[in-house]
């Protein structure tokens, strides 16, 4: 909207910046916190020229990482996560799960609502090592998850325990057709072979469009495709010299990748992984007697000492249960449930 009285805050504001702006107003006014506020949120929110004051949308905004979202808060950010959004910040709760000791939390890290899981894998991993206390194995769930990752875990001596990233080819993803895993990388001769028994005839390395990942680029000849008995099944058909096309990761990233995909189709690792959903019930005892969904302090800073309190509350009734044989308590069931279940 670019009228009402979103247009009107927009020009009151700017109104009392001018003011305090005046060189014949007070300098120490500049200082104040909330006028440095006022004045971040009219220049991210707001164009302002010939045609007035007007909302900025859409792409003209600043990036997320960058954009204010509460003045109360000038650290909290806007985060999406299976379609619940939310403005504040993450946690990333560490826990110990040996059968036969307490289940203690031994990292907490805190991020603003828009970094990445993924970014935070190696944080955590670099904390546990400075710390002594880097696991064998760390059992994680997709979001922590990248080929890089399990690369550079492998390198820490760690077993990175989590869902592979899915092939996000378009036949992979219609189920239908060919996708990169029928396709056989010979990555001596930089080339690959196709389902038909092809050759390709062009191999580059470049970044990637969107995260500047390291990526290797292959190209089919159009005169093999064009022909080819399998070709509906591999790709549209080619207008020019050039054929299917496939995108991957370089050969340890690709190889890890593979390696994960495969284990994680089989029985034993699926009956190894069930252990993860024990990080559902700490997180579901840490909202239920710490109240972690809602910060009580502003900025980053104070919100992550907050949560690192409720991080060692936690690890004391725990720990407190352990030594005086208190058994565990059930798993929750919610009422929909519990009526599924009378039925």
């Amino acid at each position: 909207m670019n009228s009402g009285p979103s247009q009107q805050v927009g020009r009151d504001g700017f109104f009392l910046l001018e003011a305090v702006y005046d060189p014949m107003a007070p300098g120490w006014l500049r200082e104040v916190d909330a006028v440095q506020v006022l004045r971040q949120s009219r220049v991210q929110q707001y164009h302002r020229d010939e045609r007035g004051v007007r909302w900025r949308e859409g792409k003209d905004l600043p990036p997320v990482h960058h954009r204010l979202c509460s003045p109360y808060d000038t650290d909290a950010r806007y985060g999406i996560k299976r379609g619940s959004g939310w403005t504040g910040y993450k946690t990333h709760l560490t826990e110990t799960c040996e059968p036969d000791a307490p289940h203690v939390i031994t990292q907490v890290a805190t991020t603003d609502a828009v970094v990445a899981d993924t970014e935070m894998t190696e944080p955590v991993h670099q904390t546990l090592a400075g710390r002594e206390l880097l696991p064998d194995v760390h059992v994680v769930d997709a979001g922590y998850t990248t080929a890089a990752l399990f690369v550079t875990a492998t390198e820490r001596g760690i077993e990175l325990l989590g869902p592979a990233p899915h092939d996000s080819s378009r036949q992979s993803r219609q189920d239908q057709g060919f996708s990169r895993a029928d396709f056989t990388i010979d990555w001596e001769a930089e080339s690959a072979i196709c389902p038909g028994g092809h050759r390709s005839f062009e191999w580059w390395e470049q970044k990637h469009h969107r995260n500047g990942t390291p990526v290797l680029k292959v190209f089919f000849s159009a005169e093999h495709c064009r022909p080819c008995p399998k070709q509906v099944q591999c790709t549209k058909p080619p207008s020019g010299r050039r054929g299917r096309g496939i995108t991957f990761l370089p050969r340890e990233r690709h190889q890890a990748l593979e390696v994960a995909r495969q284990a994680q189709e089989t029985d034993e690792w699926k009956a190894r992984y069930a252990i993860r959903a024990g990080v559902e019930g700490t997180i579901s005892q840490a909202v239920r007697v710490t109240g972690l969904r809602r910060t009580r302090y502003r900025n980053l800073h104070t919100t992550r000492l907050g949560h690192v309190f409720a991080a060692i509350a936690l690890n004391i009734i725990r720990i407190d249960r352990w030594l005086t044989g208190t058994p565990l308590g059930g798993t929750r069931t919610s009422h929909l449930e519990a009526l599924m279940l009378a039925a």
